[in-house]
């Protein structure tokens, strides 16, 4: 197989998917203009989307080397383009329902497969490292694209025109469908068991590595960070810097494409610095914007504001966090899947599409909280402490991979 074809088609699928499930909070705000929900119906699309995700790679991870990952990945595109044609033409709470659990699910199959691929394109570690660093990037930039990409199909006339968005997703994904089934997958992967319970087995025995333990505990505590400040950025934007609730939105973006410049940039930096320094620089600068930027921004006193170019510049600083936490997932991801053979990968990414489901969920969750008991000037400090726990994972990964 061509190499570069197939790293094509994993950024396509990827980036399909970023704007998909980014956009959840819009369809939200849409169920409950559009179709009358209240909000505790409306935040039901959350778990149809995350849930599904979290189950099917527990599912399927171990045995999709038997069906191989471009049947997988074309069966999760073929979905997801059928559900944006339902969605147009269903156009109910009960379409989106449809819509986000498809994505979901196509999502784990996607995933599980182009983290599994990953390692059939790359030579070595510092590869590993930075097509990783790199496929993260382009999420991040349709997460940061979605912000901008449905806003653009609404009209004040048509409450129904931002369904023309998913004619234009349906015709992305079959394009995406149509390159893929055009790439020629030539290597295969071991498969990892002679059956269906032995490869639940083999997903098990990892958890007996205390490399895999270690691991699922620095994944958990990043997306936990990641989530908590992605998901709630837009209120803090709102509550402590008085934000009309449009800016807030289009500010919570700035994070989205901070994120994508950091993991791009690491796919670049990582071929020439070991991954150890960068990942402790990187958590270290978060800190210190925790620690010194936040509370100037937490004190800032916000005059009329009426578009981004009215917002201080010091407001623009708590967001730039994103640029320094943006490589540590990917990079811990490329990290543990390159110390563990081929065969196990799958596996692997199936642990990890599921603690990063319950880290983000888990996250939002406790910045929430902390949101209504500590105060929206202060939830944020307390991401100081995941932040700690992960600069000494660091450490002992690295003295455990290198056992590897």
């Amino acid at each position: 197989m061509k190499k570069s074809t197939v790293k094509i088609a994993m950024y396509l699928n990827y980036f399909v998917f970023a704007i998909l499930l980014n956009s959840v909070g819009i369809v939200i705000l849409k169920s409950q203009i559009n179709y009358g929900v209240d909000e505790l119906q409306a935040s039901i699309l959350e778990a149809f989307k995350d849930l599904p995700i979290a189950i099917v790679s527990f599912l399927v991870a171990s045995f999709l080397p038997r069906i191989g990952y471009k049947k997988a990945m074309l069966i999760g595109l073929g979905l997801v383009a059928f559900a944006c044609v339902s969605m147009y033409f269903g156009n109910s709470f009960q379409s989106a329902k449809l819509l986000f659990a498809t994505v979901g699910i196509s999502f784990a199959l996607i995933k599980v497969s182009v983290y599994s691929l990953i390692g059939t394109v790359t030579e070595n570690q510092k590869e590993h490292n930075s097509l990783m660093s790199s496929i993260e990037g382009v999420f991040m930039l349709g997460i940061a694209l979605a912000y901008f990409l449905f806003p653009a199909f609404n009209s004040d006339t048509n409450p129904d025109a931002w369904l023309n968005v998913y004619w234009l997703l349906a015709a992305i994904s079959l394009v995406s469908f149509g390159f893929l089934f055009f790439t020629k997958f030539e290597n295969q992967t071991e498969i990892p068991g002679v059956n269906l319970a032995d490869d639940f087995t083999q997903m098990f025995k990892l958890f007996a590595k205390l490399l895999t333990i270690v691991f699922v505990i620095s994944a958990f505590l990043f997306v936990m960070i990641e989530q908590g400040i992605m998901s709630w950025l837009p209120t803090f934007n709102s509550k402590v810097l008085h934000l009309p609730q449009n800016i807030s939105i289009m500010m919570a973006s700035i994070l989205a494409v901070t994120l994508a410049i950091g993991r791009l940039l690491a796919g670049i930096i990582t071929k020439k610095i070991n991954w150890i320094w960068v990942l402790s620089f990187c958590i270290v600068m978060a800190m210190l914007i925790v620690i010194f930027v936040l509370p100037k921004t937490v004190g800032l006193e916000v005059k009329e504001i009426n578009s981004l170019g009215d917002i201080p510049i010091i407001g623009f600083a708590f967001p730039l966090v994103g640029l320094f936490i943006a490589p540590i997932y990917p990079l811990l991801n490329s990290v543990v899947l390159s110390a563990l053979p081929q065969k196990l990968h799958s596996s692997m990414t199936g642990l990890i599409v599921v603690f990063s489901a319950l880290g983000g969920t888990l996250g939002s969750r406790i910045i929430g909280y902390l949101f209504k008991n500590e105060g929206p000037e202060n939830a944020f400090y307390y991401t100081l402490i995941p932040m700690s726990l992960l600069l000494i994972s660091f450490f002992i990964l690295k003295k455990l991979t290198s056992k590897s």
